[in-house]
């Protein structure tokens, strides 16, 4: 059985214009975004999430984010980049990489970006791209599957907004 938490990058600075795929890949994290980021991160290690692998996309919000919950969480060295997890990456390749490379880990944090992250959940949920499922910058997605493969094989256990997810457990 593996859990797949599904995490969106926290809010980052607005695109300046000129070229936007290099520009959109080196956007940072607000100042306010850092914050939110933590107390989730702070959220999630009291209601005891454990994650034993966390992928981020080598964009850099979605990396400084995947930084944030390492650090909170404790597991700098179980954070690694997986470039599937960009802005267009491939589906197949994530889960052929999830697959191959994170077998023996049950417990999976993927840090990346929209409408990738849920287009993912909807084709392991569903087989198919396009649920209406929305996840807010900061919004955390939680499946189970018993095998990850392209297609219908994971169930939803839930979807948690920002908002919802920054007050959960003990204040």
């Amino acid at each position: 059985m593996i859990t797949l938490y599904m995490l969106r990058h926290g809010v980052a600075v607005e695109r300046r214009g000129g070229d936007e795929s290099d520009e959109d890949s080196r956007r940072l994290l607000t100042e306010q975004g850092e914050r939110k980021v933590r107390r989730i991160a702070e959220r999630l290690e009291e209601l005891g999430v454990v994650v034993d692998v966390l992928l981020s996309s080598p964009f850099l919000r979605a990396h400084r984010t995947a930084e944030i919950v390492a650090e909170v969480l404790g597991i700098r060295r179980k954070l690694a980049v997986c470039e599937a997890l960009a802005v267009g990456g491939d589906t197949r390749e994530l889960i052929t990489f999830l697959n191959e490379r994170c077998a023996s880990h049950k417990r999976v944090m993927l840090v990346g970006h929209e409408p990738y992250l849920t287009d993912l959940a909807s084709v392991l949920v569903s087989g198919r791209p396009g649920l209406p499922l929305k996840l807010k910058k900061g919004g955390l997605i939680k499946l189970r599957a018993e095998h990850l493969r392209l297609g219908r094989c994971a169930m939803l256990e839930w979807l948690l907004p920002p908002r919802v997810l920054a007050h959960l457990g003990p204040s």
